[in-house]
Formats: structure tokens, sequence, C-alpha cells
């Protein structure tokens, strides 16, 4: 089976494979890996206690330095940036990705359950992740809407090469997200869950109020910091994997995600580039998303998928948001040879690219309940 890679020039380079993350079953375990494996359900997760533990070890003493009077006037700043930098350039995005497979399957064994709570509720304070919600609106909602109307982080009314729009977009979540994901378990009538997000919430602001009284500069930079900026990620993200939409099919996983491969990002962030076999397959491991890319690359074809390669979602967002759609077709994984030239590759995008009006937006949504009801 060959992928084949459209560049500017017009060449057609041949691509035998993807050069992602998969497990390797020859791997040998050290005397510390096999008594951490006896705690988690699967050994190919062993990353995640190693990550969670490393984080841990780095934050927690840095973070009750710094709401100790140690460190004063420009020492404490320098050495508040320098721990931000660092908690948020190279550990937030493999934490985030570690929290999205675990919020997908438990990391612990039953009979160690208590231990699934480590990295929602402690860990994740660390970078502004309010406990309990990632998991309430990624699982809760967003994949149980697949990024329809119903689902609040849809991007189907937004025209998504516009950076106008993604500010709508974030600002919109920032302020009502919260509550617009409240009064969505309310109308799925899920009352667990909706408690479940709104106790995550207020106990992350509550912890954030009752800092302030140790150190208000520590408690907003080193909780409320981290918030801003790790939703505005999550979103940025999110707009990324859901900003190519095909207008007659928006329901269709294949058609209203990406794909990115052979990306340092994969490497990193545990294949998270595999969108749209996420989205078939939510609780696919994420060492087996490049091989099953691979197997059903016919189906990709078939529905046009949109695959790039060496970009991730951040990469593609950032360029939509300079309409550099040269850039994204330069890196553009010409599946199945369906674009002869990039004026035709560009097109394509664009038009995927288009929000979607009141009209469409409103026969989606009567569709989605209808079919919801049978």
């Amino acid at each position: 089976m060959h992928l084949s890679l459209h560049l500017k020039q017009y060449n057609m380079v041949e691509f035998n494979g993807t050069t992602d993350p998969k497990f390797d079953e020859n791997k040998k375990f050290s005397a510390l890996d096999n008594f951490f494996l006896k705690f988690i359900n699967d050994k190919r997760d062993l990353a995640f206690v190693y990550l969670s533990i490393q984080i841990t070890l780095f934050a927690l003493p840095v973070v009750v330095l710094l709401f100790s009077n140690v460190l004063q006037g420009g020492i404490w700043w320098a050495v508040c940036s320098a721990y931000l930098l660092i908690m948020l350039l190279y550990f937030m995005p493999s934490f985030t990705l570690m929290l999205h497979n675990t919020s997908h399957n438990a990391l612990y064994k039953k009979e160690y359950g208590f231990m699934n709570y480590y990295i929602p509720w402690f860990v994740g304070l660390f970078f502004g992740q309010s406990p309990k919600t990632y998991i309430g609106h990624h699982v809760g909602m967003h994949h149980a809407e697949n990024n329809l109307p119903i689902d609040d982080s849809s991007t189907m009314k937004y025209q998504r090469d516009s950076f106008i729009d993604f500010l709508k977009y974030y600002f919109t979540f920032m302020g009502v997200g919260i509550v617009n994901l409240a009064q969505y378990f309310t109308m799925r009538k899920q009352p667990k869950k909706r408690t479940m997000v709104l106790k995550g919430e207020i106990f992350y602001f509550t912890l954030i109020f009752a800092l302030c009284f140790i150190s208000v500069k520590a408690s907003l930079m080193l909780f409320l910091v981290p918030l801003i900026i790790i939703r505005f990620a999550m979103m940025a993200g999110n707009w990324g994997q859901h900003a190519f939409l095909d207008h007659r099919t928006p329901g269709s996983s294949y058609r209203n995600s990406i794909t990115c491969i052979n990306t340092v990002y994969n490497h990193k962030c545990f294949n998270d580039g595999y969108h749209i076999g996420h989205h078939l397959y939510p609780n696919l491991h994420w060492t087996e998303m490049a091989t099953n890319f691979e197997e059903e690359i016919d189906i990709y074809i078939e529905q046009r998928c949109i695959v790039f390669q060496k970009l991730d979602f951040f990469m593609v967002w950032f360029w939509l948001m300079q309409k550099r759609y040269d850039v994204l077709a330069n890196n553009y994984v010409n599946l199945g040879n369906q674009f002869q030239t990039d004026e035709d590759l560009i097109a394509f995008l664009k038009e995927r690219t288009k929000k979607f009006e009141s009209a469409e937006i409103e026969f989606v949504l009567t569709d989605a309940l209808a079919q919801k009801r049978r």
C-alpha cells in the first residue's frame, strides 16, 4: 500500500508507511518498570507513570518555594518565569495527552482505582486543569456529539481560517464554557456528570482563592495563568482538529476531523495526530493508531480524508490563522493521487473551512436530535 505526498512542484513522492510510535513487543523492562507494571492495566502505558512522577518531582518543590518567603523581587520572578516556561512548553503537551489517554482508558487497575485520581486531581492542578472538567467535556460531550452543533466546542458556525472567529470561539469557551457544559448534561439527563464537572471547576477556583491568602502573586501566576494558557491551547488544538468540515456530511469523523502523521508531535504526545482514528475508535490504544491508519488507508482514500505530514494541530491552526494554504498544501498527504495541482487542493481546503450558515446548522441540529431520539 502506497501513499503519495503532494509537493508544490507537483511531484508525487512514494511513501511506504508511518514513522510514528508503535509498541516494541520485544521491549525489556527494568526492575523498577516491573514494580510499576504490577499497578497498571496496560504495560504500554508505563510512560504515563514516569511522566506523572517527573512532573511531580519538578513542580511540587518549586511551587512550595515560590509560595514561601525565601525568594524575593527579581529572583522570584526569574524562578517563576523559568518554571512556567518548563511546565508549559516542555511538560504541558505530554501531560495533556497523558490526561487524554487516561480519561479514555484507566491507567491503574481496579484494585488500585484510587490512584486514578492522582493525574486529574493533583498533577493536573499545576497545568490549570480543573479536575474532571476535561473528561466531562472531551469524553462526555465532544465524543458523544462529534463536533455537531450540540457539541459546545463545535467549530461549525465559525470561519475556520479567521483569527477573529477563533477569538470569538475561545472567549466564548472561557466565559460560559462550564455553564454550557453543565446545561448540556442537564439536557442529556446526566446529573452525575454535571455534578462532576461543576465540583471540579469550583474546587479549582476555590483553591486559587484560598492560596491567595498565602501569596496572591504565586496563586495567580502558578494556577490562574496556566488555566488561561492551557484552555487557549486546547481550543486551538480542537480548532485545528476540526477545521476542515464537509458541509454535506459534517457528522462523519472521516470528513470533520484530520490526521497528522510522521511528526515530532506524535512522539511527544502519544500519537495524538491520529484524530480521525481516535474519533472512530475512542478507546483504541495510542500505540495502535499508526497501524490502524495504515490498515484502513483505502477507506481514508475513499472518504477523501484530510491528512498532513510533519505538521501538528497547532501548526495547522497557526497556518490557517495566516491563511497560508500554500504551507498546508506542501504538507498535504495526497491519498490516492486525488489532486493533480496545488490550485485544486487549495480550493478543496478553502471549501472545507467555510463556516456553516444558520440554516445549515439548524438542519444539522434538527437531524442530530432526531437521530438521538431513535
